[in-house]
């Protein structure tokens, strides 16, 4: 008698999946809403909730509105989400996360450039003789680099076309397509929760709980140290388990197929020429992001520059770059618009208007509950409220306002209720089915969701773990 085996289904049918449940969820959910308030934090205008402003709001249900929607709806009343919102919340989605999404493909079109000059493969294989084809040390000297830019800089959606160069590091060292992703995945998510200045998550928090910007960072810089350790931990001991047995991949069998550049050169001076052109203008893309409030289309171009910069050192021919540009761009097409899928979730629950009850039950929650616990609550339930909310500054916007003078109430500090809105929004990306950034990485790594689960919850358990010693640690010092 043969077993039945559930099966996760394909990214955009299992975001579809999550976005119609939310839609079911506007019908059932009570409605409600707080008001709100746009305050320019940085440079940026930012809605903010106003606290102790919730007000019910009682449903209006019409037949029309179910299957054509409501455009019409009474003042001080909410309509559920019917047929046409679901059916529009992907579209809409899509143009909401259109500055992101662009980016993507030309970030993989700049990177399908750098494939064609060979210098991505001919420098990994440079990297390999420098470190003497040890594992272990070149996936602690990579990890850590992508852990320190997503804990300052909060970079994610840029390592998304990084995918196949660390599939391919991974290839190349006797690893297995879990490790590859494993690389950047777990380095850059450990690195934007356990976050010291990430402009998206811990400034924009602080700035909101009206802390000093940066204050508190003795304690972060700790945190960030021990999750790293943990997350570098775990993953050198599964890559030395399959390493001693190719079986005990999650994907064993897996033929493991890396697409790597034909009759290559070795490494000389024109890949060195390419490396240190587009390194320094990656560098300065970078210091612009905070220098100069460069944003999606901003660094679009800089990267742009980048790979015509690669295609003339590397003498590649006009019609070769651009074949070797749709090419990068081909290859992130299901990355890409994951994005814009996830954030028809949001889409849902704002129009819906169900978030803002939820934000306010669990603030209700957490004041009628002793301070340490209260702090392991607001983990858990930023943590929880993640998975509808995959946006950290978004998130920071819907729940720090509240859960900032809720501090004050039970007695914690206002930084504490930041270091649980970082670890808890932070965190959970490495798992959710509604991260953008995750499922893109996992459609172009073609590792199925559930293997990536089996791989990663240990480590989330003991990062979410952690983070509960550091938050019980900052309720008894009065961290500040």
């Amino acid at each position: 008698m043969s077993r039945f085996k559930f099966r996760i289904p394909h990214v955009f049918a299992l975001l579809a999946g999550v976005i119609f449940v939310c839609s079911l969820l506007t019908f059932v959910v009570p409605s409600g809403h707080y008001d709100r308030k746009t305050v320019n934090m940085g440079g940026h205008d930012r809605t903010l909730l106003v606290p102790g402003t919730y007000k019910a709001l009682e449903k209006h249900v019409t037949l029309r509105g179910v299957l054509l929607g409501q455009n019409d709806v009474p003042e001080g009343k909410a309509a559920p989400v019917g047929l046409h919102g679901f059916l529009t919340a992907i579209p809409r989605g899509l143009e909401k996360q259109a500055d992101i999404i662009f980016f993507i493909f030309l970030v993989g079109g700049v990177f399908g450039i750098l494939q064609r000059t060979g210098v991505i493969a001919a420098g990994l294989q440079r990297m390999l003789e420098v470190f003497g084809g040890s594992g272990p040390t070149l996936t602690i000297v990579l990890m850590t680099t992508l852990a320190i830019g997503g804990s300052t800089l909060g970079m994610g959606e840029e390592f998304i076309p990084l995918v196949p160069v660390f599939l391919l590091v991974s290839k190349k060292l006797g690893y297995d397509r879990v490790f590859g992703l494993a690389l950047v995945t777990v380095a850059a998510q450990t690195g934007f929760a356990a976050a010291t200045t990430n402009p998206f998550t811990v400034l924009v928090a602080q700035g909101i709980a009206e802390v000093p910007l940066y204050s508190g960072m003795w304690l972060r810089l700790i945190f960030f140290v021990c999750s790293l350790v943990l997350a570098l931990t775990y993953t050198l001991r599964y890559g030395a388990r399959i390493k001693s047995d190719p079986t005990a991949s999650l994907m064993a069998g897996d033929d493991f197929d890396v697409k790597e550049a034909e009759g290559l050169d070795a490494y000389g001076p024109r890949h060195a020429a390419i490396l240190i052109t587009c390194t320094a203008i990656f560098g300065f893309i970078l210091f612009a992001t905070t220098s100069y409030g460069w944003w999606m289309s901003d660094m679009g171009g800089g990267f742009l520059l980048m790979g015509i910069v690669a295609a003339v050192i590397g003498r590649l021919g006009l019609k070769e770059a651009v074949d070797a540009f749709s090419e990068g761009m081909r290859d992130m097409v299901v990355a890409a618009l994951v994005v814009g899928f996830a954030r028809g979730i949001e889409v849902v629950l704002s129009e819906g208007q169900i978030m803002d009850t939820i934000v306010h039950a669990a603030a209700g929650v957490l004041l009628h509950v002793p301070r340490y616990v209260a702090a392991i609550g607001m983990l858990c339930f930023e943590s929880g409220l993640n998975v509808l909310v995959p946006s950290g500054s978004g998130q920071a916007a819907v729940t720090v306002p509240l859960m900032a003078p809720l501090s004050d109430i039970i007695g914690l500090t206002r930084q504490t209720a930041v270091l649980a809105f970082t670890c808890g929004d932070g965190f959970s990306n490495a798992i959710i089915p509604t991260s953008g950034v995750l499922m893109s990485m996992l459609a172009l790594a073609r590792i199925p969701y559930g293997v990536w689960l089996r791989f990663m919850l240990p480590l989330f358990a003991q990062l979410m773990g952690l983070s509960a010693v550091f938050l019980v640690i900052a309720v008894a010092i009065g961290y500040s």
